[in-house]
């Protein structure tokens, strides 16, 4: 049997977990012990979502996670351009549902 060195980690995931879970919206709260990130996926027309999935970060890990975000970030623009910016983009109020009538 054949040893890895120790400064690899062998890391599994489940078929199911392998497929993911689709989220448009991340809520982000945070107390003196951690941060809370809970994605929502939240559809057009629908008046309520549910929390699709929650992780939970020490700060540390937290700001560990932003960086190796912003780091895949720029990758991706280098090779793909630049991503654009929510605020440059003009979002809809009906988010691509029916217009709401009174």
């Amino acid at each position: 049997m054949e040893q890895q060195p120790n400064n690899q980690l062998n890391i599994e995931i489940s078929e199911e977990m392998a497929e993911g879970a689709y989220a448009n919206l991340a809520i982000i709260t945070h107390s003196n012990a951690e941060f809370v990130i809970d994605f929502v996926n939240v559809m057009p027309g629908t008046p309520k979502s549910r929390v699709k999935s929650r992780i939970i970060f020490t700060p540390m890990h937290a700001k560990r996670f932003m960086k190796a975000l912003e780091e895949n970030i720029e990758r991706f623009e280098a090779a793909n351009g630049m991503i654009q910016d929510l605020e440059q983009i003009e979002i809809p109020m009906h988010f691509g549902g029916p217009t709401a009538q009174a």
